[in-house]
Parts: structure tokens; sequence; C-alpha cells
């Protein structure tokens, strides 16, 4: 309701610049006030057109005020300091559509939109910094689809890649295992936990001999070529590493449609049909001699493709295509995203390769497929959750995007960056690991896959639903045992996914346990916590909460929403209610900006709001029984909108705490 409201604003006040001064302004910025009680709203576009009108911005914001009269939904406007405009809400207006739950329309946004994240190399077990990926790509899901859109959700395996090549060498030449054994090994638990530490192996064998090096070349060379002992053995572990890795997300209910993997993007020839593009289009040029002879390199953006390969300075180049023959990973990434936008001429096969608990089928690109799949690519948008180390690599690709006249694929191709998850010392120390006092001295520790240092993401969880289910049996030793293991495990994901959603994008996340699972500050546990209040008011009261939702309607008299929203108790019910009341606008606020913490922040201050007022407000023992049925809908609302915002995030409250 408060975007409506806003978006209704707007458009009056576009039409009467454009009646009265023959102006149209590109965007009118709409602030919030410093307090309430100055009004929802506050307008300082009368600054903006103090020059264009050659008038005082008080003297502007006066006409408008006078123009707007009378608006739906608003109580009145008014000029404050040197030219702000403020609008002040109906409050009686808001909180009746919200007691109603009424959803004005959304504005229709026609084509699908694919979001891609996770992208695990499928060499090892996933790991902390693989989870704010995911969570943060779901979250992005969630956010679109609460905003109607469709959205197709990708997962990129790399399953020809040199970090499956590693693991392979390892196998082969470390551990000399023939395929039988692998297998064997792949049917025992958590095979993904050996491959991290065989993973780590290798990376010390590399260092031991120049001679093992080229070992990895030579199998990375093999697996790309496909038909051959070495590329057979890398499809069985990387796909027995994929599914444990969706075994891990499942756990975090995050999912996915279609699993495209690098394999086909070269047997099904993706990456000719691209190729042959980018040299006609001169995007990709051979280099004949300096650093990169023999390798097809990309020019710098805004140099003719007439130019003279001796013309690009050898620091700008971009080598694609290596001088062996094998394709870099932005080549594959280039063709991968030209299906994308339904600019390649070609598509995958499809199977059926993961069910998860709720029936919805994940597919996966192979080399035959089934005739009967959906329909994935052709998408009208794309946003590509990896993190920030792989700028250069995703401006690239957009590079060549436009090298080949696709400029408004490109406009619409978002790198959805983010910064790596660290480890506080305390959080390291309570995981095993040693420390020097070099380490203990840090503000966060770096981890390393290579190194065999870091967090795995289902180490990560069991802890975590350990550490919750601890205090769930203290404080609920009445409930049975799987009862006080499912509201663990949900008080568990709510405070990982709600740790790595307050923090903006661009910061580096230091992960601590015992922060991320307190029930005070600005915690997932926090939040869950105000929702079980909510819901332990209606139950000691003896109240379907259901069936009072279904009364609220008819259950208060509008005069007294005047009455209980107005005056100085009135105002202070009133942030709530207004809180209550952002959560659409605060989602289309997170999808302006791809940055999901505004709605991580929004739900801890009006959670905070809430436990304000649960604690000055004795609802169940109000005399005035209007009063009480007010104060009793003023928690249903809350806890009404706290849920949903929590959904988004991914996040369920627990029935008790």
């Amino acid at each position: 309701m408060y975007r409506h409201l806003e978006r209704r604003l707007t458009q009056k006040i576009r039409d009467f610049l454009q009646q009265t001064y023959s102006i149209e302004l590109p965007r009118i910025v709409i602030e919030q006030p410093p307090k309430v009680e100055f009004g929802e709203y506050a307008l300082p576009l009368a600054f903006e057109l103090a020059k264009k009108l050659r008038k005082a911005p008080r003297k502007i914001a006066e006409e408008i005020v006078a123009g707007l009269g009378p608006q739906e939904g608003f109580e009145k406007f008014e000029v404050a300091g040197a030219g702000y405009l403020n609008a002040r809400v109906d409050r009686e207006y808001v909180a009746k559509a919200l007691v109603e739950d009424k959803n004005p329309e959304r504005e229709k946004v026609s084509g699908k939109v694919l979001v891609e994240h996770s992208s695990i190399n499928p060499n090892k077990a996933a790991h902390i910094g693989h989870l704010r990926n995911a969570i943060l790509g779901d979250t992005f899901v969630r956010l679109l689809r609460s905003a109607g859109r469709e959205v197709d959700v990708q997962n990129y395996i790399d399953n020809t890649g040199v970090q499956v090549a590693d693991v392979v060498v390892g196998f082969l030449y470390i551990e000399k295992k023939s395929r039988t054994e692998i297998e064997k090994l792949i049917a025992q638990p958590r095979f993904d936990y050996y491959c991290w530490d065989l993973y780590a192996r290798v990376s010390q064998w590399y260092e031991e001999a120049s001679e093992n090096k080229k070992i990895r070349l030579k199998a990375l060379h093999e697996i790309e070529q496909g038909g051959n002992e070495t590329a057979l053995l890398a499809d069985l572990v990387s796909t027995a590493v994929l599914r444990r890795h969706l075994e891990t997300m499942d756990r975090l209910d995050i999912e996915y449609d279609f699993l495209p993997r690098e394999s086909e993007i070269l047997r099904l020839h993706f990456w000719d049909a691209a190729f042959t593009k980018l040299k006609e289009s001169g995007v990709l040029i051979f280099e004949n001699e300096g650093k990169n002879a023999g390798c097809w390199v990309m020019r710098r953006a805004g140099t003719s493709s007439t130019t003279e390969t001796t013309e690009i300075a050898e620091e700008d180049q971009k080598v694609i295509v290596r001088s062996n023959g094998t394709v870099g990973y932005v080549g594959k990434d280039i063709a991968y995203h030209m299906w994308k936008f339904g600019l390649l001429g070609r598509d995958f096969h499809y199977e059926k390769f993961y069910r998860y608990p709720n029936g919805h089928d994940c597919w996966i690109s192979s080399e035959q497929g089934v005739p009967d799949h959906p329909h994935f690519g052709n998408v009208a948008e794309i946003y590509n959750v990896i993190d920030a180390r792989q700028s250069e690599a995703q401006g690239t690709v957009i590079e060549a995007l436009r090298g080949l006249g696709h400029n408004e694929a490109a406009d619409h191709y978002t790198h959805f960056s983010y910064e790596m998850v660290a480890l506080t010392p305390r959080c390291a120390a309570d995981l095993g690991y040693q420390l020097s006092e070099e380490d203990k001295a840090k503000s966060y520790i770096e981890v390393s896959g290579r190194k065999g240092f870091g967090v795995k993401a289902d180490d990560l969880l069991d802890k975590l639903i350990a550490s919750a289910k601890a205090e769930v049996d203290s404080r609920h030793p009445e409930l049975p045992g799987c009862e006080r293991e499912n509201i663990a495990t949900k008080i568990a994901i709510g405070a990982l996914r709600y740790f790595m959603l307050k923090f903006t994008k661009n910061s580096v996340i230091a992960f601590d346990f015992k922060e991320a699972l307190s029930f005070e500050g600005e915690t997932g546990p926090y939040a869950q916590y105000a929702i079980v209040r909510a819901t332990n008011i209606f139950r000691k009261g003896g109240y379907d909460i259901a069936e009072f939702g279904r009364s609220l309607r008819s259950a208060i008299p509008p005069e007294e929403f005047k009455r209980l929203l107005t005056g100085e108790n009135g105002t202070e019910l009133w942030e709530l209610w207004l809180a209550a009341s952002k959560t659409a606008h605060v989602i289309e606020q997170c999808l302006a900006t791809s940055e999901p913490a505004y709605l991580a922040k929004h739900i801890f201050q009006t959670a905070q709001l809430f436990n304000t007022f649960y604690h000055r407000y004795p609802i169940l023992t109000e005399a005035v029984e209007a009063k009480k049925k007010f104060l009793l809908a003023t928690a249903f609302v809350v806890r009404r909108e706290l849920m949903r915002a929590l959904a988004v995030l991914g996040i369920q409250a627990p029935p008790v705490m």
C-alpha cells in the first residue's frame, strides 16, 4: 500500500507539472521525512524546478500543494522549510487496506527472467562461500517471483574445467584408483568430502615437480576432447559431486530448474557456432606473434574490427582460445550466454536429473535427452550471481555481445556481484582449526579450498542445527524429539540465511556462529522470535488466528482506526502499521538495486517496533474491548507481513522458540 500511494502521488505531480508548467521530469525523487510526525513522504522537487521556473522553491511548493487538491489516500499536503513538499497519508485509509490485505494490481512486466546462481565447481564439497552465492541467488529469485515475474533458475556446471581435472588427476596419478574403485567410493556417504581432501593433496602434489603440472594440462585436454577414459572418469566424479551439491542446497530449500553443463556446450557444438560468429564479426582475432601467438584473442572495446592485430596492445587482449586449441572459460561462457538470449541457433538436449521432495524436477543438459521437456533459454533478462573477482570475465562476455551487435541483450545482462565470506577467528577455532597468534589478532580469516582450509556447507548446517537444538531442548523438553529437531532446523536455516543477507553484497562477511544464532540483535532468530511472540498472543487468548483474520474487516469500526492511530500514542502505533505497509515497497527497492539486504534491514526494524509494542501494550488484559481488538489486529497484521517478508528471504518461523 505504501508503494501504491507513492506511485499515485508521483503520477499526480507529473500531471500537475505537465499541465501547469509544461515540464516533464525524468525522475521525481521521493524521500522519507526524518520523523513520521512530518508526514510519510517528502519531495525536494521544488529545488530542482527553481532554476527552470525562476521562482523561489517555497513558492513553487505552495503552487504544487494548491494545485494537487484532495487526493484519495492522503490526509493533506504541506510545505516545509525552504521548499520541501510533505505528504501525509490518511492513516485510516492505509490501516483499513492492510486489514483487508488489499494488494493493488502490479504493473505487468513481460519476458522471462533467468537467474544463474551457485555454479559450484563439481570437484569437491560446497563450502561457506558457495552458500552466500546460493542464498543471494535464491533470495533474488524469490524477490522476482513475489513481484510477479516468471523466473528460470539455472546452475551452470563447469564439468570440464581445471578443478575437475585436478581431482581426476588425484584419483589416477596419486591414488592410482580404477573406475570400479572410484564407483565404490561414490556409493559411500558424502563422496564430496573425500574429493575435498584429495583436491588439497593434488594442489600440493603439483608444487612438488614441474612435470606434475604437465599431467594436469594433458588431463584437461582429454576431458575437453571427450570419448576417452579420462573424460568418462571426469563425468562420473563430477556428476556424483553435483548430486551432493543439490542435496546440500535442498537442505536450505534452494532449488534449480536446469543444470547446463559445460561438456554439452562443447560436444553439442555451442562453442563452434559461437566461434564462427565471433570470427566473422571480427570480435575475435588470431594472434600471430607476441606472448599470445597462436591464440584467438578478443580486441579491446572500441577497437575497429579492421585494426591490425599488431596495433592492439597485448595487455588489452583477452585470450579466448589458447594456443593449444583449448577454449578458455570466457569463450564457453560467451556461447552459453548467446544461448540464454536465444541468439545461438542451437539448443541443449535435456533429461531429468533430480526430483525435490515437493515433486519439482531439476533438468540437466545431455548429449541425447528426451523429447518431452520444459523450454529453457530465450529469455528477456539475465542475472548472474558471481563473485566480484569475476567482474572482468563478466565484462568480457558483455563486450562480446555488443561486438556481435546484440546491444539490447547486453543491456539486460546484470552481473549480480558480491564479496567473499571469511571466518572470525572464534568461528575458525570452534571448527577445530589451529590458529597462530597472528591469525587470532585478525578481524577475519580467509578460506582456501586448494589448501583444504574452509567450512564445508553441510558441516556448517550440522553445527548450526546442533547448537539451535541444544537451546530448544533446554526450553521445550516436553516436545517430541522430531518436533524439536524441526524447530531447531528452522532456527538454524533462518540464522544462516539472514546472516548472509543482512550485509550488502559488496561487504566481506566474517561468519560467526554465536552472532548468527543470537536471539538478540540483527539476526534471523530475532525476527523469528517476533513472529512467535505474536502467535503466542493469540494462543494464550484462545483465538484461532485464521478465523480472527477472516473477521478482521468487520471487527473494528472505521472510527477506531482514526482515534487510535492519532495523537502521541497513536503516532507510535502508526509507525508499526506504516512499517507493515512497506513490504512491497522494499521488495521493489531490492529489485531495482539488486540488493536483498534492504529487505533484511526492513524485517529487523519492523521486528524491533513490534517488540516495543509487545512490551508496552498488555493486549490480553486490555479492558476496553474496541481497543483490545485494535491491538490484536495490530499484532495480526504485523505477524502476517513479517512472515511474508521472511518467506521472501527463504526463512520460516517455527511455532515456538
